[in-house]
């Protein structure tokens, strides 16, 4: 395994990190700045709107850039951000910290599979993109309870000069190990992308994802002050709790991509909405119980991203279908769908906590999973009508 890979890899670890460590932080944060909690979830919001945002547009906009000074210009751009937001005055200026970190989130993991591509053999790619992507996933497992540990120890704004502190050292890889001359095509422009949002079943899709992780981060946004303040778990113990939900979401990770080889996409798709709703309703119910509540964390975890692998399959093989000529940009606009729903749900949250309670979150978060259910049942019956309209010749009819 090339040496540079590691380097993405670390890159992607420090990203991870720093996008997910808040939601143990936001009590800590809340209390520190004085603000509401619903308005610390902001800090999720935003920050996933910058990604939303950024990967799109800034990738359009950068398309002439050479791959390694791109990258080594996020880096920089990401540890600028998470220093902003370990010396931030308030709450504005920490807004405005997450939201720059957002937009090199955005940017470097649209570009940051075809540089792992470049560094190995054809028949390798798909390992070294997997290989890149463990870095988000052990961001999860270690970054994000360990940032909570620091932040409910040291002072919030700690986490942020640790998370700076990655940055540094994953700039430093890549300057020295990711090569100079990484080949790339240029990527679409912003009108081509735009081209694939006017494909209804891609948008049905992004939909999927949107939905069922806006419902899921309706209640995880604020998981922390639910594990404080219903299932009365000291502020140290939260990064505990994060740690178990780490290690089920990496176990979880596996066996939703064998769900989604075994039963195909939209059967896996199914199943893990299905569980993943079920569980957030189950939290209604266990919250006010410690141990319980641990217990239906660890079930969370274990389908809280198990169906990535399901979405971005799926949609891989709508974009071949309906949209031949921009697979790539429908895969990375699965990604923006994915933090849009990340957006919405830490939003909504927010006026659930304000307007009725944080139980609410979990039940109402589960309703909206449901909805995502039933959109990714709709896709399935829409591909089976699709297969019907097959010629007798076995070519497929206009889709009209």
């Amino acid at each position: 395994m090339p040496i540079a890979l590691l380097a993405l890899t670390l890159s992607a670890f420090a990203i991870g990190t720093t996008e997910f460590v808040i939601v143990g932080l936001i009590p800590t944060i809340a209390a520190d700045l004085g603000v509401s909690l619903p308005s610390a979830g902001l800090l999720v919001s935003l920050y996933a709107l910058g990604v939303a945002v950024g990967a799109p547009l800034l990738t359009a906009l950068t398309g002439r850039l050479p791959r390694k000074i791109l990258l080594l210009s996020l880096m920089v751009l990401f540890t600028l951000g998470n220093l902003l937001a370990w010396q931030a005055p308030g709450y504005e200026s920490l807004i405005a910290a997450r939201i720059v970190t957002g937009l090199a989130h955005g940017v470097f993991f649209s570009i940051g599979s075809t540089i792992a591509t470049s560094l190995v053999s054809k028949e390798r790619a798909a390992s070294a993109i997997a290989i890149m992507f463990t870095g988000l996933t052990v961001a999860l497992v270690t970054g994000v309870p360990l940032g909570t540990f620091i932040g409910q120890h040291f002072g919030w704004r700690e986490t942020f000069l640790a998370v700076s502190a990655l940055g540094v050292m994953a700039f430093i890889g890549s300057l020295i190990f990711v090569p100079h001359n990484i080949a790339h095509s240029k990527p679409a422009s912003l009108l081509q992308q735009l081209a694939v949002l006017k494909q209804p079943r891609l948008l049905l899709v992004y939909a999927m994802t949107a939905v069922g992780y806006g419902g899921s981060f309706i209640a995880f946004t604020f998981l922390a002050p639910i594990l404080q303040e219903i299932s009365g778990f000291s502020a140290g113990s939260v990064s505990l709790a994060l740690l178990v939900y780490g290690v089920s979401v990496a176990a979880g990770n596996i066996w939703g991509g064998k769900l989604a080889d075994s039963k195909g996409p939209i059967g896996a798709l199914k199943l893990i909405f299905l569980l993943l709703a079920g569980v957030l309703l189950l939290l209604t119910f266990t919250a006010s119980n410690p141990w319980l509540a641990l217990g239906t964390v660890l079930l969370w975890g274990a389908v809280a991203f198990g169906n990535v692998p399901g979405l971005q399959l799926y949609v891989v093989r709508q974009a071949e279908r309906h949209a031949p000529h921009a697979v790539d940009v429908a895969s990375g606009l699965n990604i923006a769908a994915f933090n849009l729903g990340i957006a919405g749900g830490a939003w909504g949250g927010g006026l659930i906590v304000s307007q009725l309670g944080l139980i609410h979150t979990t039940w109402i978060g589960a309703l909206v999973v449901l909805l995502a259910l039933a959109l990714t049942a709709w896709s399935g019956h829409l591909d089976r009508q699709g297969s019907t309209r097959t010629t007798a010749d076995g070519t497929l009819a206009a889709d009209h």
